[in-house]
């Protein structure tokens, strides 16, 4: 179901597009125009959550842990890395603004402790050869910079790249796994703008429930098409922003929208988040 948003005024002044494209930017324009629109244009904050936090917490674990020398990369010292992180985390304003009690708080390292725990199943970390932690790459698509972070980029056996990407959520069902591949189809583009060679293979390493790694082998028309399609999504924001027309999509993922409150399609008016973008960004 889509919600028809009244047109604007002729007079009404253009947005102005964001500057760079990056794989979480494109998949919220898909999935919702008016929530990218507050994100993104507006540039509303969006309240911490726990599931993100946890996530944060268990890559930076995972990037402390594979900058060690191989020999060294023990589950004995990831667990050591993984308090490094918890201290970092519980150190930052969106920790402070989760407000966990005791229990929470508990709860939450011991799920990091698990998802932590399930990389060791999926993979030997003394045999992987980064080249890159958390590395972040950017590159043109007809005049749009495209950017992203790489979780991590490695040397296979034979010296070819791997594109690497964490997720801490529970893995997809089978149906769903190319969709989800989009991303570092991404990466795999901006690895071959940057380094002049094509990842042999891009790879998914769910830490949730059910943890399992799917991969798939990037190609030559598979980059093409994301070049396409991401054009072509840059020219859909710009008409956007040109008419100001972000027109919201009702779906499952309104449960987690932090933009309800504007949202026409729950009585919102996204004229307000206007308002509080103005303000706060005169603010600061």
């Amino acid at each position: 179901m889509t919600v028809e948003q009244p047109p604007r005024d002729a007079t009404t002044a253009c947005l102005e597009p964001p500057s760079t494209l990056s794989p979480s930017k494109v998949s919220a324009f898909k999935n919702c125009a008016l929530s990218f629109r507050f994100s993104a244009i507006d540039r509303l904050p969006e309240p911490p959550s726990e599931p993100a936090m946890k996530g944060t917490t268990v890559h930076r674990a995972l990037e402390f842990l594979l900058a060690e020398e191989p020999a060294d990369r023990t589950p004995e010292a990831a667990q050591g890395h993984l308090r490094t992180a918890l201290e970092e985390m519980r150190t930052s304003r969106e920790w402070a603004e989760l407000g966990l009690d005791d229990e929470r708080s508990a709860a939450f390292e011991a799920d990091t402790e698990t998802m932590l725990g399930r990389y060791f199943q999926l993979e030997d970390p003394r045999t992987i050869e980064p080249v890159g932690l958390e590395l972040m790459l950017t590159s043109e698509i007809d005049g749009v910079t495209v950017r992203g972070i790489i979780d991590r980029l490695e040397c296979d056996a034979d010296g070819s790249l791997v594109v690497t990407d964490y997720k801490t959520g529970r893995a997809p069902r089978q149906s769903q796994e190319q969709s989800k591949l989009g991303g570092v189809h991404f990466y795999a583009f901006l690895c071959k703008e940057t380094y002049g060679e094509l990842p042999s293979r891009i790879r998914l390493v769910y830490l949730g429930r059910d943890p399992q790694v799917i991969s798939t082998t990037p190609t030559e028309q598979s980059v093409r098409g994301l070049r396409n399609r991401v054009a072509a999504m840059w020219a859909a924001v710009e008409r956007a922003c040109e008419h100001d027309d972000f027109r919201p999509n009702p779906s499952a993922l309104c449960n987690w929208c932090a933009f309800k409150q504007y949202c026409p399609a729950f009585g919102g008016d996204p004229d307000e988040a206007r308002a509080v973008a103005v303000q706060l960004h005169t603010d600061t």
